[in-house]
């Protein structure tokens, strides 16, 4: 049963991290020492089970075995293998609702043409279940069906399509208590057995699982660790064919693109009764469970489960030189069928003849195997979970990255990975196809010259799309002089794009989203070989069968084109030269006038006419925004690719197209990052490419235009690797229409028209202020009554501070008023100051500035309230490492709060053991938390045990999803031998913690600082996100005793500008979620929460504390009384007042 949404708690967000493991007799020899040896197995991995508010409440465990032939018998069952088929049903406890089940269960059946040999109760015994387990325990039955079918194969998929109608017969129908129907398995070849149990309970639930007549070969187990504690008996694994360790991070990308296969998929295995199984989804169910439901699909089409787990589950292959061509040519011809599911993940398989695991293609997920010298092969997340003496061991090792671990119980060995993979890649001539069907970019004709702009011009379309000066020369300029993205410094002090009085892009209302605990960010800086940002441009052929035509697509080396890139692409007209591609160009415009409802229509007819061009043949289709003008404005081309993209969905058409998007709108990293996310294949950002080429004409930008067009898609295409890498995934195939992002200031209404299933949670703005928006910024180009004379972009401000941008919460003034009062100690001065910020947050700048204080009748009198003098020992600084601010400021921190009874943190950068001694006066510089960051820089034994906090960073507001930055002209002598490091070197720490990819590591680690040091609490950081909630419980259950929702304007030393801006949300969502998630899961007690980011004023610290903190973190504020003037240049170590 799927909870539901409830508050800010939303079920889709929830995640698992597990253990499994399996054990198999090479040589085929079924026995039920091999289930006992499995049953170990998963008692030994209990720790990476989770229990929640209820310790014999487990969050799930099972087992998988084959079909035993044997123990049915004896239970009046007897039918020769293969004549059979048998499952596992969880049904309703009530009778009524059982007994219907069961009829459309026996009706599916018969209409399939089987038959129904009858049912066995399932022998359960719940004793020593928690209250959730036992209160949403199903009825357990199995159930048995004789094959009419003409061979196992074919029965095999009957018995597919038979619970696929069942299935969704139940779901459509009003059977009460239907929700508690589900088929754990249903197979002539496998049985599975699982609940909401823990390692140890499934043993004593299930007696069957001890008989000994229960013999197989060979035994999977799972034990799970969920985010939450909600009762889930069906998201226990093994699914059908698989147990998964790990995370679909392209999820909501994988199943939008899989439903719109569906119209073009063919089979000649399944014939007629392909339509029954469809949809091949089911979005009930998990990650994995939707993971194993395409799985099935690709197998029962003819494909072998590696064939299929190699489509689904790719190495990385585009810069491997090492690879062999043709298993090159297996991953590239399959790239064009489907992209990756992408995510950690190491995935143990098997279809009750062949057992085995695979690996992401970046190795997050932990896989170790030992074979024996009597044919026995143990596979799980780590070692020692079978007592094996040494003696007996032949060969043992651990999963590598991207590689399989096979063993065929029919061919009666072990076949390499290496092997396998070649004898797959060998049954077809994929190498062939791709060099016949598959396109290159380069190969299509040369244009004719592209006409350049003149000055006058690039300014008014600059005006028109709301360029502004702070674009071109923050933003544009450094990345096409250098070729990465700019970065910048004290984080994001602007309202959100719903609160601001200047008319915002529509990127700006979204946020991206980002991994933190349940999975890992990549290292994209040092993993780069698993990433990729090629891509291809076209239609897709038939998922289910192998046909040279499939791959025929244009391969783009990037999905950014230049402006000569567009052109080539332009003139694809399906005739000589055009290797069958033929493109149309779509205008994305709308009469300026019309406002609101002019767009709405203009959005529909794009729609409909994307729909007629593709019934008309194209098979690329480009939406372009050139044509605007006086009259004519352009839609915002986010909305006009989301907008299609879920049209096409919807109509099942999109898989028959490419989306190429040519406008001036796009020119930093989050733009295009959104665009693909919502489905554009490629992205051309002319006017990005005139703004070059004018700068380059006014001398701003030296060197030939091609070279800085060059250094700019670089930048662009760097800054995207990091986007997605942010979120752990590595292709950009895999994050083309995953729309892993969150809207802030978008009412539902519009969401669900044109953004469909992104998150929004507090409502805000449509479609008609969207079209005000760009009615201001097309003013200003074709201002209605006067010409300009000398036209000049606007300030911009959202970087800097400038008195006529952008309002920045701290500006000249509330820095004075700061500074004086804390100066002088005049407490009034501090009241002003109060007065202007609380203000500012009103004036509709921050969300808990839209909040009011409900005052009661009964005020409770002050001296029952807690004093000031405990207020303050709730009281921390934010973790500002040494290094990033200089010695005298990071040590003033720590007195200070030392003095008053707070907590000073050391951020990640160490700290000088000198500062563990206490001064002379009685002060001290020692900095009561502890950071353990991931690059663990300073973290020793001592350096542990002299904190009364150890604080895990997982995330940072200001660059969530990337590890700290310490440029190298900062790592001074003294800097670097408190870090360990060398002068002179800059500082980048991974964004992932390399030892915790999954929230059972996060547990370990936790162990171990409390081992290290029993004294201190542990505290975990994470970034308010949508989901944050659920994470945060997960956390509470690896026994944390603080948990810190930071907000995504949290200040940092130096961070890529896309980070600062675009990346996370405001803490008083993310508190308000984690709050609301902990008590519903009744973990509230077990741990304190913290909240920090802009906390400026007491008003700030009631409100958070309503919404759920009861700690406080302060980073700006105090570096400000310090005498920080929010220069924002800490990266580039010229700090005016020497704080930075």
């Amino acid at each position: 049963m799927q909870p539901l949404q409830q508050g800010l708690y939303d079920p889709w967000f929830e995640h698992d991290s597990c253990g499994f493991g399996f054990v198999v007799d090479i040589k085929g020899r079924r026995s039920h020492a091999i289930v006992e040896n499995a049953l170990t197995v998963l008692k030994n991995l209990e720790h990476r089970g989770a229990a929640g508010s209820e310790r014999n409440s487990g969050d799930g465990a099972g087992l998988l075995v084959q079909m035993p032939h044997a123990f049915f018998a004896r239970h009046g069952f007897a039918k020769k293998p293969g004549e059979y088929g048998a499952g596992c049903v969880f049904l309703p406890q009530q009778a009524a609702s059982r007994e219907q089940c069961e009829r459309i269960f026996a009706e599916k059946i018969e209409e399939e043409g089987q038959k129904l040999l009858g049912w066995r109760d399932v022998p359960v015994d719940p004793t020593g279940l928690g209250e959730s387990a036992r209160s949403s325990q199903p009825f357990i039955r199995q159930i048995f069906i004789e094959s009419r079918c003409a061979d196992p194969a074919a029965f095999e998929r009957k018995l597919y399509v038979i619970r696929r109608l069942v299935e969704k017969a139940v779901s459509r129908s009003a059977v009460p208590q239907r929700a508690a129907f589900y088929v754990a398995s249903l197979s002539h070849r496998t049985l599975v057995y699982k609940g909401m149990l823990n390692s140890s309970q499934l043993l004593t639930f299930y007696p069957d699982v001890r008989d000994p007549a229960l013999e197989s070969a060979l035994a999977m187990v799972h034990a799970r660790f969920s985010t939450n504690t909600f009762p889930s008996w069906s998201r226990a694994h093994p699914y059908r064919y698989i147990s998964h360790n790990g995370e679909i991070n392209t999820l909501r990308g994988n199943i939008n693109w899989m439903h719109s296969r569906q119209s073009i998929m063919r089979s000649k295995l399944f014939g007629e009764d392909l339509k029954k199984i469809l949809t091949v989804i089911d979005l009930e169910g998990s990650d994995s469970a939707m993971f194993d439901n395409v799985l099935e699909l690709l197998h029962l089409s003819g494909r072998s489960l590696p064939h299929a787990l190699m489509m689904m589950v790719p190495e990385p292959y585009s810069r491997n030189q090492e690879m062999s061509p043709e298993k090159k040519a297996f991953y590239e011809y399959h790239s064009c069928l489907m992209e990756p599911w992408d995510g950690p993940a190491s995935i143990a398989f098997t279809d009750g003849v062949r057992v085995g695991a695979t690996l992401d293609r970046n190795g997050l997920r932990p896989a170790r195997y030992y074979v024996t010298k009597d044919d026995l092969a143990v596979m799980a997340s780590e070692v020692g979970v079978l007592d094996i003496p040494a003696d007996r061991i032949l060969e043992k090792g651990r999963l590598q990255p991207g590689r399989m671990f096979l063993v065929d119980t029919e061919e009666q060995r072990i076949i390499p990975d290496e092997e396998l993979k070649r004898r797959i890649a060998g049954e077809r001539p994929y190498r062939q196809w791709l060099d016949e069907h598959l396109v290159d970019l380069a190969d299509l004709p040369k244009p004719e010259r592209v006409i350049e702009a003149d000055h006058e011009t690039v300014l008014r379309r600059q005006e028109t799309f709301g360029y502004t000066a702070e674009d071109v020369r923050i933003l544009i300029n450094p990345m096409a002089e250098s070729g990465v993205e700019p970065v910048g410094s004290m984080g994001n002090d602007t309202p959100l794009a719903v609160l601001s009085e200047k008319p915002q892009l529509l990127y700006s209302y979204f946020k991206q989203l980002f991994a933190q605990v349940t999975n890992p960010p990549v290292d994209a800086i040092r993993e780069e070989i698993v990433m990729a940002v090629e891509t291809a441009i076209g239609p897709e052929g038939n998922l289910l069968e192998a046909a040279p035509e499939s791959c025929h697509q244009l391969a783009v080396p990037s999905p950014v084109l230049r402006n000569e890139d567009l052109e080539r692409i332009r003139h694809l007209n399906g005739k000589n030269g055009s290797h069958g591609f033929k493109s149309i160009t779509l205008p994305i415009l709308f009469k300026v006038k019309d406002g609101g409802t002019g767009l709405r229509k203009a959005v529909e007819d794009l729609a409909w006419s994307t729909s007629e061009a593709i019934a008309e043949g194209h098979n690329i289709i480009i939406f372009s925004d050139r044509g605007h003008d006086e009259e004519y404005a352009p839609i915002p081309a986010l909305l006009a690719v989301a907008s299609v993209q879920h049209h096409l969905l919807r109509e099942a058409a999109r898989t028959r197209v490419g989306l190429v998007l040519e406008s001036g709108e796009p020119r930093e990293v989050h733009h295009f990052a959104l665009l693909i996310g919502y489905g554009a294949s490629a992205v051309n950002p002319y006017l990005a490419f005139e703004t070059l080429h004018d700068q380059i004409r006014l001398g701003i930008i030296s060197g030939p235009p091609e070279a800085a067009e060059k250094r700019y898609v670089k930048a662009i295409n760097k800054g995207i690797v990091k986007v997605i890498s942010k979120m752990g995934i590595s292709t950009i195939q895999s994050y083309h229409g995953a729309q892993v992002f969150e809207a802030v200031g978008l009412n539902q209404d519009f969401i669900d028209d044109y953004f469909t299933w992104t998150p929004t949670r507090i409502g805000g703005v449509g479609i008609d202020v969207i079209a005000r928006e760009v009615r201001m910024r097309h003013e200003r180009a074709f201002p209605p009554k006067r010409p300009i004379v000398h036209r000049q972009l606007g300030t911009g401000g959202h970087y800097q501070y400038r008195e006529d941008g952008e309002h920045h919460l701290f500006n000249p003034l509330t820095i004075h008023k700061l500074q004086y009062a804390c100066r002088t100690g005049n407490y009034n001065i501090f009241k002003e100051y109060s007065k202007l910020v609380d203000d500012q947050a009103q004036n509709l700048n921050t969300l808990r500035g839209m909040m009011d204080f409900r005052p009661s009748p009964k005020p409770v009198p002050l001296e029952e309230v807690e004093p000031v003098t405990a207020i303050v020992k709730r009281f921390k600084t934010g973790a500002m490492s040494y290094g990033s601010i200089s010695k005298e400021a990071h040590e003033a921190l720590a007195i200070a709060m030392n003095r008053i009874g707070g907590k000073s943190n050391t951020g990640e950068g160490g700290e000088d053991p000198e500062r563990y001694v206490q001064l002379g006066n009685g002060d001290s510089k020692n900095s009561a938390i502890k950071q353990v960051a991931s690059g663990r820089f300073g973290v020793t034994s001592q350096y542990l045990i002299n904190a009364r906090e150890l604080q895990i960073k997982m995330a940072q507001g200001a660059k969530p999803g990337e590890g700290g930055q310490l440029p190298g002209n900062k790592v001074y002598p003294w800097i670097a031998r408190v870090r360990y490091a060398t002068p002179g070197v800059g500082l980048i720490s991974p964004p992932p913690h390399h030892d915790i990819y999954s929230i059972e590591d996060l547990a370990e680690l936790i162990h171990d600082l409390k081992n290290a040091n029993p004294a201190a609490r542990v505290s975990v950081k994470l970034v308010a996100e949508v989901g944050v909630g659920t994470i945060a419980a997960g956390v509470a259950k690896a026994h944390a005793d603080v948990v810190l929702i930071s907000g995504h304007d949290g200040g940092t030393g130096a961070s890529p500008l896309t980070s600062i801006k675009h990346a996370g949300i405001p803490w008083e969502l993310g508190l308000a979620e984690t709050h609301q998630v902990l008590v519903i899961n009744n973990l509230r007690s077990r741990i304190a929460v913290e909240c920090d980011g802009q906390l400026k004023t007491g008003r700030d610290v009631a409100i958070a504390a309503l919404l759920g903190a009861e700690e406080f973190g302060f980073a700006t504020a105090p570096l400000v009384a310090l005498g920080c003037v929010m220069m924002r240049a800490c990266h580039l170590n010229t700090c005016p007042v020497g704080i930075a």
